[in-house]
């Protein structure tokens, strides 16, 4: 047998190649779990959010999450809302506030004709407040709002027809310029603390007044006084404007304090004898509507279920 041949010097200087080893296989099998977990838990979050994007939200899953879209949201309550919401969200915000529960007995009190639906798709602005409150008032508007003489024993002095509430002097200001139309002949009462003294409001109340516009504090002190009397009170306007920094009537600290103080002590038998009627002017955000709407899952008013 020939013996092997020795290995040239070109085959000696060659490098032999290294076989694949099981190192890389290793390595691919030993990956963090953690990593691998977290990619296909992202990759499955995209293909759920892609088809959410593609299915059309039911009008139920658009109530149930309300509150979660879009940041800055806003809902007109007048216009969007049956009345029987619409007091629905009165009487929850009131019971938040004097963290307590209404029975039955005292629901039955109240009726969704004491709402005001205003119209779908109009703006609720300075601009456009004179015509919506023509509107509730219907053909007496000018008996109502614009007559300025004095009748003894028929007008009493400092009652108003209509009072509009908001929740700063300088809102008062804007909402009584759109109430120009109406303030010719019988000029309007301001009823605010910034640069009015109570003496003079007092003063100004001893004659016919058919509209006042103010704030839950000075009102509330005023009718405290019998210089501001409610037995004319056809209308009341809660203006839902938000504040600079996103507050409303319902929601600023303090001022929600006079106003639920005002509304409990003077408003609401008012309107549980039915002669009077809430207006909800502006828009509310809807998160701040599905705080109020999440007491319970059902509200039983007049009777009947309305579903959240």
């Amino acid at each position: 047998m020939a013996p092997a041949p020795e290995p040239t010097a070109a085959a000696a200087g060659r490098k032999r190649k290294k076989p694949h080893g099981p190192s890389k296989i290793i390595a691919k099998k030993s990956a963090d779990p953690k990593r691998a977990y977290a990619k296909k838990k992202k990759e499955k979050h995209k293909q759920k959010e892609k088809k959410s994007r593609l299915k059309p939200a039911e009008p139920d899953q658009i109530a149930a999450t309300i509150g979660d879209g879009v940041a800055g949201a806003t809902v007109l309550l007048s216009a969007l809302m049956q009345p029987s919401r619409q007091l629905e969200f009165l009487l929850r915000s009131f019971e938040r506030a004097s963290k307590m529960r209404l029975s039955p007995l005292e629901l039955d009190s109240y009726s969704e004709g004491c709402m005001v639906q205003l119209a779908e798709g109009a703006a609720q602005d300075v601009e456009s407040f004179g015509d919506h409150v023509k509107g509730v008032f219907g053909s007496s508007w000018k008996e109502e709002l614009c007559e300025g003489n004095h009748i003894d024993g028929e007008i009493a002095v400092g009652s108003p027809t209509l009072l509009v509430i908001s929740s700063s002097a300088l809102r008062s200001l804007d909402l009584l310029r759109g109430l120009k139309m109406f303030t010719k002949e019988c000029r309007p009462v301001k009823l605010f603390a910034k640069h009015l003294k109570v003496e003079e409001q007092v003063a100004m109340l001893n004659a016919r007044v058919n509209i006042a516009c103010g704030t839950p504090s000075r009102i509330k002190k005023l009718i405290d006084m019998e210089a501001l009397s409610l037995s004319r009170l056809k209308l009341v306007v809660l203006d839902m404007q938000k504040d600079a920094k996103s507050f409303t009537l319902f929601t600023l600290p303090q001022v929600s304090n006079e106003f639920w103080d005002l509304y409990k002590g003077y408003l609401d038998p008012k309107i549980r004898e039915g002669n009077m009627k809430i207006c909800f002017y502006g828009a509310v955000s809807e998160r701040d509507i599905t705080k109020t709407f999440s007491l319970a899952d059902t509200y039983k008013l007049n009777k009947g279920t309305l579903y959240i």
